[in-house]
């Protein structure tokens, strides 16, 4: 095959042996050579393409905590409070107060077919703080017939109406965890965690059949490629109980048209229903059997706990700084014990979700015991979320080879609502604490929780860097960090966390030649404006991509 070398402006590797370049020589989709033009053109017969003179590539970024069904997310009405990107570059504006939830939501209503479920998406309750609580009173106002499900953001709570309450038997004797009561002592229409949400069976019908539309994780491609990000990953496969989630991956991401690798990790049971982790073990070692260069299988997720914003996470003492309870923890700790045993001995990388520091202790504790029952050095379990974890669990964890994803989008997101309602002006300062756990020995990156917050790793990285809230607060001067340790977070460290840092991460010859194409040099614009950094396009093994903007 015909070698190309693609010239840029400047070339950011990540690759600390020659951590900038002008030129970089690809052959069969590797990087064969990083160098200037005359040490590429060295290694024989290649192309010149000059298409990036005057841009700025680096190293494709990676998402290692992402959800493809953002892609599908943006099909149901949209009720989020922040403007995000669609697939083709326009915006999806956000709803900034019940009065336009609901004129959202009866647009919606007018549009469907008599007895369809109305499923509307990202409604965040805490942006309206001061007012009621979003509760089924005001979803009756859009109907008192038809079945109503409005996900929250965080995709840990939802809100339906009496419809929805009445069809699906959910009354205040329900046994169910997560069934919220109003003063009354009847359901209030929220229901919070899985097991509660799953209970509105007929808005899970809707959401499973587009969680299975291939448009929907081709949608989610194009989102990664506008971002800059060329490897992404799927934290809520459900392949080990729904096999045919994995045809569809393997169809659509192995596709030449697909501009991203999928890293997918996989829940071992349905919510609420007692897992067999033996089982599930045995499947997701079948599952890894299907990997290919651009799709990996067979990883592990645990769902530890909440969500902060939505009061569901566990965190320890003193807890939340308004009073609400600690949280709805998702596991006993001999549940969670034998499922990390079982599937760190099937020698399957677990991902754990825990957004509070109780949850991170339980998670920890439970890889504790594991190790010194089966020893393996190079595990890579990692906390996902992270948000609270103190200075202490990171020294442990890096003693215990635990990584941490840390959700650094929720600075800008939900920063000004945990200083003032959920962790308080003094906690609120270590949260998401980067640099401790860097200096800890931690390996670390950020994430989006795409369909939580937007895919786009530049934003992730500047909220590390700047630490800043939509208000102007700075939350943690000191766990900033630089932009360089942030973009080494976003790419390299994010590959390794995904056991993919010996093929991407870096431009150095022998990885995969994955790009991603910048208008702007991150390392030359102020701190402040890395978010802003436009993103051209991106390169997948050679195969260039470019970005869709909103005509």
């Amino acid at each position: 095959m015909t070698a190309t070398i693609f010239t840029a402006r400047r070339i950011i590797t990540m690759n600390g042996y020659r951590p900038l370049a002008q030129a970089v020589l690809v052959r069969d989709g590797r990087i064969v050579a990083v160098g200037t033009v005359e040490e590429c053109q060295a290694w024989g017969e290649a192309n010149v393409d000059d298409r990036f003179a005057d841009k700025v590539l680096m190293p494709g970024m990676v998402e290692a905590h992402g959800h493809s069904a953002e892609g599908v997310f943006l099909d149901f009405p949209y009720v989020g409070y922040y403007d995000v990107p669609r697939p083709d570059g326009s915006i999806a504006k956000g709803v900034r107060s019940y009065d336009e939830l609901l004129e959202v939501l009866r647009a919606a209503d007018a549009a469907l077919e008599p007895g369809e479920t109305l499923v509307a998406n990202a409604f965040d309750p805490i942006y309206f703080a001061g007012q009621e609580r979003l509760s089924k009173e005001h979803l009756d106002q859009v109907s008192t017939t038809r079945p109503i499900f409005v996900r929250h953001a965080s995709g840990h709570l939802a809100t339906v109406n009496t419809a929805m309450l009445v069809a699906e038997g959910i009354a205040k004797d329900t046994q169910t965890p997560g069934v919220d009561l109003g003063d009354d002592g009847e359901p209030s229409g929220e229901l919070q965690e899985a097991p509660a949400m799953a209970l509105a069976k007929s808005a899970a019908e809707p959401l499973m059949k587009a969680n299975s539309d291939p448009q929907g994780l081709v949608d989610y491609g194009r989102l990664c490629r506008n971002a800059g990000v060329t490897t992404t990953s799927e934290l809520a496969g459900l392949m080990i109980i729904a096999a045919a989630q994995a045809d569809m991956f393997d169809s659509v991401v192995n596709d030449p048209s697909f501009p991203a690798r999928v890293s997918v990790y996989n829940v071992p049971g349905i919510p609420g229903v007692p897992a067999d982790y033996a089982a599930a073990a045995t499947a997701a070692r079948a599952l890894a059997e299907r990997n290919t260069d651009k799709l990996r299988l067979g990883g592990i997720k645990l769902i530890g706990d909440g969500s902060l914003q939505g009061w569901t996470a566990c965190c320890s003492h003193p807890g939340y700084f308004t009073g609400e309870d600690h949280g709805l923890a998702q596991f006993t700790d001999d549940d969670l014990n034998l499922a990390v045993k079982t599937f760190h001995e099937a020698g399957l990388q677990i991902f754990c979700h825990a957004n509070g520091d109780a949850s991170a202790d339980q998670f920890i504790n439970a890889v504790d015991l594991a190790l010194r029952d089966y020893a393996w050095l190079d595990h890579r379990h990692t906390v996902q979320h992270s948000q609270v974890t103190r200075a202490a669990q990171y020294r442990r964890m890096a003693t215990l080879g635990i990584a941490a994803n840390i959700f650094t989008n929720h600075i800008w997101y939900w920063g000004d609502q945990h200083y003032e309602q959920v962790m308080g002006p003094e906690r609120v300062e270590r949260m998401w604490a980067c640099r401790s756990a860097m200096e800890a020995g931690v390996s670390v990156t950020y994430h989006s929780d795409s369909g939580v917050t937007p895919t786009g790793q530049l934003h992730t990285a500047w909220c590390a860097v700047n630490r800043m809230t939509p208000s102007g607060r700075v939350l943690g001067e000191a766990e900033k960090v630089t932009v360089e340790q942030a973009l080494r977070a976003v790419t390299i460290e994010a590959a390794y966390q995904l056991r993919m840092d010996d093929e991407i991460g870096s431009i150095e010859a022998g990885k995969w030649a994955d790009f991603a194409v910048l208008e702007d040099d991150p390392l030359a614009v102020a701190p402040e404006d890395l978010r802003d950094v436009r993103v051209w396009g991106t390169v997948l093994g050679g195969i260039v991509y470019e970005a869709e903007k909103a005509g």
